[in-house]
């Protein structure tokens, strides 16, 4: 039998990270190391999603997994962007392990900038849940023990309304014509309370909206 080869998890505390998550631990060929996200230095969010440090630590520890949290400048060039990266998964790379899991659903261009990317700090990115159908996948979201937050929304492509949501079937059949379902575009980002491998659901309350470039609303989620 082969041995399973070991991974760590690029994560937002978002929904594909987190089905992608759950697709890594039911398949035998892999062993999840840990979860690794990157945040804003001064303000400790994840960058669009607008997700805590603290809530991704709550969620990595429900999940009874490592997490190692990457600080990003407020302005970071790709250059400086793998600089950092390659430091905090040094040691990683100092225990044998080389491989990275990327959530990317159907993007091309971005999954090929993450390979060069991930390629030229000597590691190799794979890429578990590529190609999934974002209907289905979003169909499957809806279902217990699935519950997710919408955290930030794209307010040209979206109503105000929907922030703060969870995804649910109304959630799902309120959205404009043209709006993907998995929000793959960049129409809305999430924060995933309890799913497939939680010890215990993540709770959280609204806070303050914040409008970030003139265009994308979030919100703060505080654990309750």
């Amino acid at each position: 039998m082969t041995e399973a080869a070991s991974v760590v998890v690029l994560s937002s505390g978002g929904k594909d990270s987190m089905f992608m998550l759950d697709t890594l631990m039911h398949d035998p060929a892999w062993r999840v190391e840990a979860l690794v996200t990157t945040v804003n230095e001064t303000n400790r969010r994840v960058a669009m999603h607008g997700t805590s440090e603290a809530l991704l630590r709550s969620q990595a520890e429900s999940l009874g997994l490592p997490l190692t949290v990457i600080g990003l400048p407020e302005t970071c060039d790709n250059a400086e962007y793998e600089r950092r990266l390659a430091a905090g998964l040094e040691p990683f790379r100092q225990a044998g392990i080389d491989r990275v899991a990327c959530g990317d659903l159907f993007l091309t261009d971005i999954r090929r900038w993450r390979e060069r990317s991930f390629e030229s700090m000597g590691w190799q990115s794979i890429f578990p849940i590529w190609g999934t159908p974002t209907q289905d996948l979003a169909r499957r979201l809806v279902e217990a023990p699935w519950r997710i937050m919408i955290t930030c929304i794209d307010t040209h492509r979206l109503p105000e309304s929907l922030l703060g949501q969870s995804i649910d079937e109304n959630f799902l059949k309120a959205l404009p014509d043209g709006v993907d379902p998995c929000g793959e575009n960049g129409e809305f980002h999430s924060f995933v309370c309890d799913g497939p491998g939680f010890a215990q659901p993540i709770d959280v309350v609204p806070g303050e909206r914040v409008l970030v470039h003139e265009r994308y609303l979030m919100i703060d989620l505080k654990p309750a």
